[in-house]
């Protein structure tokens, strides 16, 4: 099963609190006076104590580095950059409301603290709940409890990738422009894909009336379909919440546009849980034989192409 990644963009930004930070100690250590000098303050007696300030600076800037190697499984240089950009505020706004500090040092607390609370605590947040998610998958006694949820059929999953290989795909809520684009794209392809031999079941968020409304508008009203309002199948096929750049990152915009405005999918009310990432899998004789996780909620799989196992193309290239 693939993982979810964290998203460059929290790459981006531990690299750049990396390089500020590398700088501000190297400044720091090179030229301890310098800070005093620009705040107005009494040059201390003892610069080699700022300059031993200085160089631990320079450490976390180490270990940010570090970390934007790989965001979630270094989330702990995170959280204690985050927990000193946090207690460095409160103590200078101490020391400030008792004039043992000028103000105007304020805007170093701006660019050294301040700017980073928000994008260190996303970071965190999404480490979170990856491995709550990862946590999940890893048991395949979750994954085996998750095959004995019955259908609008009444028939499980396991028992229906018994009788045929199963394309089980997990849809967002139907408010949503790409999950109406998949609908669009399956309804179109439906025939193909069971020309496989392949069945179509369709995972949702909503209830059974509001999939009775919304599916016959994409030639899917007598598709088996699963109601999955909790989640819970979500999660035990390892099918994560979004973060800011699998839901609003340049290429969400760009397909947005074309799926809304240019095929005329537009978009509706939330149904669910508006974060939620949709996936399709291939379940064949009660086990996952293929998997694909979006990594944008853009992306657009080529479902007859999934639909056919590896022993069904080795067939076709022959």
């Amino acid at each position: 099963m693939t993982d979810s990644k964290p998203s460059p963009w929290m790459q981006y930004v531990l690299a750049l609190a990396a390089a500020y930070n590398l700088i501000w100690g190297a400044a720091a250590v090179l030229f301890p006076n310098a800070l005093f000098q620009w705040a107005g303050m009494e040059q201390p007696s003892y610069p080699e104590l700022w300059q031993c300030m200085g160089m631990i600076i320079a450490v976390y800037g180490v270990g940010y580095a570090v970390a934007s190697m790989n965001p979630y499984r270094h989330w702990p240089i995170v959280f204690v950059g985050l927990l000193a950009k946090i207690f460095v505020p409160i103590g200078f706004l101490q020391a400030a409301l008792h004039g043992r500090l000028p103000w105007r040092a304020g805007w170093l607390i701006v660019a050294n603290d301040l700017i980073w609370w928000i994008p260190f605590s996303v970071i965190l947040a999404a480490s979170y709940g990856y491995f709550q998610d990862k946590k999940r998958i890893r048991c395949p006694e979750v994954l085996r409890l998750a095959l004995k949820t019955r259908a609008n059929n009444g028939v499980t999953l396991d028992q229906l990738s018994r009788q045929t290989p199963v394309l089980l795909v997990f849809l967002r809520h139907a408010g949503c422009t790409f999950c109406r684009e998949a609908m669009a794209d399956i309804g179109e392809q439906r025939r193909r894909i069971e020309a496989t031999g392949t069945r179509v079941v369709l995972v949702h968020m909503g209830t059974d009336e509001q999939a009775r409304k919304y599916l016959p508008k994409y030639g899917l009203a007598d598709a088996v379909r699963i109601n999955d309002t909790p989640r819970h199948l979500y999660r035990a096929f390892g099918l994560c919440r979004g973060t800011v750049g699998m839901l609003f990152g340049p290429k969400v915009w760009f397909r947005g546009f074309q799926a809304a405005i240019l095929r005329r999918h537009w978009a509706g009310r939330w149904q669910g849980d508006a974060f939620q990432m949709p996936g399709v899998f291939l379940l064949c004789q009660g086990e996952v034989v293929r998997s694909y996780r979006h990594q944008s909620v853009a992306d657009r799989p080529d479902y007859v192409r999934f639909s056919i196992s590896d022993f069904q193309q080795l067939e076709m290239q022959s």
